[in-house]
């Protein structure tokens, strides 16, 4: 079984050809589950434009369809760079407990690439954030969207 840093020195080399062969952001992820590499994801934010196509999250969603699970519990995240806080609360949402990543916040900071800035303003109090976050209590009509979802999964 290969060891922390032969799996990110995997996640390092993903990023490395992203870069060479694709012209995209420096990032690789290998997803690993009982020794095995169930997927990998690199950064595809460029390419695609789609802000959320972060290596990890591509990871994510190739386990997720490979174990045919939303849940990926006994996984583990082995990351060129430091997890930006999106990608973090995804790791979080789907029951992975060990991260491990190669290059952090500092080392990315000279080329424009940490997320250090996100996680520090995310710590703030809801309020106190730069971006407007209000809760507003409307209900619709019909059937409240939670009770439907709990009613169809007592069912299931």
């Amino acid at each position: 079984m290969p060891s922390t840093k032969e799996y990110l020195s995997m996640a390092i080399d993903l990023a490395r050809k992203n870069v060479l062969e694709r012209g995209a952001r420096p990032f690789g992820s290998v997803l690993v589950k009982d020794g095995k590499v169930v997927a990998t994801g690199v950064n595809d934010v460029i390419a695609t434009n789609d802000p959320s196509k972060h290596a990890e999250l591509e990871a994510i969603r190739a386990a997720a369809a490979a174990l045919k699970s939303p849940r990926l519990d006994g996984c583990i995240v082995y990351a060129s760079g430091h997890p930006c806080p999106m990608c973090l609360a995804a790791i979080h949402l789907v029951g992975i407990k060990e991260v491990y990543y190669a290059y952090s916040n500092d080392d990315a900071e000279k080329y424009g690439l940490s997320t250090a800035r996100v996680y520090a303003e995310m710590a703030k109090a809801p309020s106190q954030q730069s971006i407007k976050v209000e809760y507003v209590p409307v209900r619709g009509g019909g059937e409240d969207p939670y009770e439907a979802w709990q009613r169809a999964n007592k069912t299931r």
